[in-house]
């Protein structure tokens, strides 16, 4: 049952990154699991217009999702009980046991127990607790705090620790009838300190709840979903995890960046709600219906986000769009589908520059040095981007081109078939680097290159077969090299642009065929003013950007792990990258697109393994 108690806050970003549907949450004094969207209130939620995302989560969750939506929010206000502070993200409690943190008492016990009791605090929030009446009356009861471990499954359920069960050795006597203290014999905290001790005088050390001991000491899995509150058929092994760790919840998101759509501002903001706007476009086809047409305009939910231009001009933009289509609807522009890349870089690569509020773009001249491969400099003062929540898994990461085979993984984030998701803005900077196309394919057809390449895609292989799934999805050469370029040059501008590493993230434009690409986008992304203070546009300007290559080259070529590193052959331990550790080219999570694979400092510069296959090779 959820909270009617205001117990916290987060950032409308940790609710898509960190802390999202699914999430256990460390609040000071209480543990906590952000519900399911079923218990979403919406009313202070608004709605994103980003169509070619929502086409992207419509083919992961199915076409019932009609809108992205950014999670209830109401300003605050210094009247602590006014509406705002009703407002927010509805959590469950989690785990349900909770220990004493008395050190003399130690207590282990449900909630539902009834020797804890809830102190609330409406003027304090993070004083919320559960105290034990261990000792005296009052406030200075001890503490109640969340009980250091649970259970997960590969599955992505999770479940509260089996106390009774685990220090029984496999059966589970009532609780009531039974008292369990958790109790620690050294300063270091590690499972083998850390003992449960039972009434009955049994007692058992929770270093027997990991490794190899935890497969005959905990009971299957009972495919849990607190977030949802609902149970349901697993039976996979249960593996004990550190409430907290982090590895209890990766997100799976899509991302796209807000493209112009139209030659005004206006014509922008109708192209980007035309879902909702185009079933006024027949109504208007007469005089008649063009007044009533206008008159229902400000009924609709997108209304606020036109309302400064104007009913006359709105409606203005509305028949421009219809007529322009030919069919009087303005179905006839179709959306690109779910490839989000290839808009981006017909955007990015447009000759003439782009004045969008959330999307800006300038040409610079590159360098004169590397003119011979670097074909177009594209700074980019202004961008958006959006980000959805559609799923996320526990224990293992959500690797690439795991989904479609492994879908059984992906915990989902509502118990019906969502008709929402949650998502979240972010605005920003960048810089778009476009390799010449001629120079990348004559590199691609030497035949070193094609060597190192064949090692590279075994390794895949390998790696893939080492998880049960069939052999392919290699990205390919051209991927691997524009992708170690740009960890190359992230860590370079980390240390000229002020913004911290983890804050620079990438996004790589790889593609053969009859629309080649060949381009990385460095960009900032924070959600309030530290990702647009113009720090990383600055580096792409000639007089900088030439340095900043030329430093971040000579980084690359030697690492302080060689030559471990420059030697690693990546099918030894069946891994997705070859030259590559977190000495010279690993980057935060927030910053990789591919969770630091598919890199290979061989393919970009020469290494101390001479192996010559560098595109920038000397």
């Amino acid at each position: 049952m959820t909270s009617p108690l205001r117990v916290g806050e987060l950032r409308p970003n940790q609710l898509l990154h960190t802390y999202g549907v699914g999430a256990v949450a460390d609040l000071p004094n209480l543990s906590v699991v952000i519900a399911g969207l079923d218990d979403w209130d919406l009313t202070s939620s608004e709605i994103v217009p980003e169509r070619r995302l929502l086409a992207a989560v419509r083919t992961q969750l199915g076409p019932q999702v009609e809108t992205l939506r950014t999670p209830p929010y109401k300003p605050e206000t210094a009247d602590p009980f006014g509406d705002w502070a009703r407002v927010g993200v509805p959590v469950r409690l989690f785990p349900r046991w909770l220990r004493c943190s008395d050190t003399r008492c130690n207590r282990l016990a449900p909630v539902d127990s009834g020797l804890f009791e809830l102190e609330a605090d409406m003027w304090r929030p993070e004083r919320i607790r559960y105290a034990h009446n261990c000792r005296g009356h009052g406030r200075n009861r001890p503490a109640a705090v969340p009980a250091r471990f649970v259970l997960a499954c590969e599955r992505g359920h999770l479940d509260d620790f089996p106390w009774l069960y685990y220090v029984h050795g496999g059966s589970e006597p009532a609780a009531g009838e039974h008292t369990l203290r958790l109790s620690e014999r050294g300063t270091t905290g590690e499972a083998a300190n850390l003992f449960i001790e039972c009434s009955c005088d049994r007692r058992r050390s929770m270093a027997q709840a990991f490794g190899r001991d935890a497969v005959r000491s905990l009971p299957a899995c009972r495919g849990r979903h607190p977030h949802l509150g609902s149970f349901e058929g697993c039976g996979c092994e249960s593996r004990t995890m550190g409430l907290g760790a982090t590895n209890g919840w990766f997100a799976m998101q899509a991302r796209a960046f807000s493209l112009p759509l139209g030659d005004t501002d206006v014509d922008q903001r109708v192209a980007e709600n035309w879902p909702q706007l185009s079933v006024l476009a027949p109504i208007g086809a007469t005089p008649a219906g063009a007044v009533q047409a206008k008159a229902l305009l400000p009924s609709l939910a997108c209304w606020p986000d036109l309302e400064p231009y104007g009913v006359d001009k709105v409606w203005k933009a509305i028949r421009q769009r219809a007529d322009s289509s030919g069919n009087g609807s303005g179905d006839g522009d179709q959306d690109d589908g779910v490839d989000l890349i290839t808009p981006e870089w017909r955007a990015f690569t447009r000759p003439e520059p782009i004045e969008r509020p959330d999307f800006t773009t300038q040409r610079e001249r590159p360098p004169a040095e590397y003119r011979g491969w670097l074909a177009d400099v594209i700074l980019v003062p202004r961008l958006r981007e959006v980000a959805a929540l559609y799923g996320f898994t526990r224990i293992d990461a959500p690797e690439w081109d795991v989904l479609s085979t492994e879908s059984d993984r992906m915990v989902p984030i509502s118990r019906a078939a969502p008709a929402w998701v949650p998502c979240a803005q972010t605005r920003g900077e960048g810089i778009f680097l476009r390799f010449s196309e001629d120079a990348v394919v004559a590199w691609e057809k030497r035949a070193d290159v094609a060597g190192r390449g064949r090692v590279l895609a075994q390794a895949n292989d390998d790696w893939r077969a080492a998880r049960r799934l069939p052999p392919g999805s290699f990205p390919g050469l051209r991927y691997l090299l524009l992708h170690t370029f740009a960890h190359m040059l992230i860590r370079e501008a980390a240390l000229e642009c002020g913004y911290s590493a983890s804050g620079i993230a990438e996004r790589i434009y790889a593609a053969t065929g009859d629309e080649p690409m060949a381009g990385v986008l460095l960009y900032t992304a924070a959600p309030d003013s530290e990702g647009t203070l113009g720090g990383l546009v600055s580096l792409g300007r000639r007089d900088r950007l030439g340095p900043l290559i030329s430093q971040a080259i000579e980084a690359a070529r030697l690492c302080t792990s060689d030559p471990l590193c420059a030697d690693h052959d990546p099918r030894d331990r069946k891994e997705l990258f070859g030259a590559a550790c977190h000495a010279c080219l690993f980057a935060a999570e927030t910053s990789c697109e591919r969770g630091n694979h598919y890199l290979d400092r061989t393919l970009l510069v020469d290494t101390v393994n001479g192996s010559g296959t560098g595109f920038l090779a000397r």
